[in-house]
């Protein structure tokens, strides 16, 4: 089944590949933000969850945004902030991120 039909999508903020998101500028991150908002109004998905913390706080200027659900709606859905489960990623454990994902599931579910 495909995941659309299913109520649920996939994309990125930048629509190219990096060995990481420090090759990113701010100005794409930007962009992307507002292409992704687009989307969102499109499709109108219940949460949009970015995975990375500093592409979200760059791409939506929101410096000091931490994990978790944020006090605010992108093009009418809730927005949920997760850390990058990337293995370069050494700030979070699998603990960490395990628990991080599953607090959105549990959100998800009561909406």
């Amino acid at each position: 089944m495909e995941l659309l039909e299913r109520g649920l999508g996939i994309t990125n903020l930048v629509e190219r590949a990096t060995a990481g998101a420090g090759e990113l500028t701010a100005e794409e991150l930007r962009e992307g933000a507002m292409r992704l908002e687009r989307k969102v109004r499109r499709f109108r998905p219940r949460f949009v969850a970015f995975l990375g913390l500093s592409a979200y706080r760059t791409g939506l200027r929101r410096a000091a945004a931490l994990p978790g659900p944020q006090g605010e709606t992108l093009g009418g859905s809730h927005v949920w902030l997760l850390p990058n489960p990337s293995g370069l990623n050494a700030h979070y454990q699998l603990p960490d991120l395990v628990l991080a994902f599953r607090e959105l599931r549990e959100a998800a579910k009561d909406r």
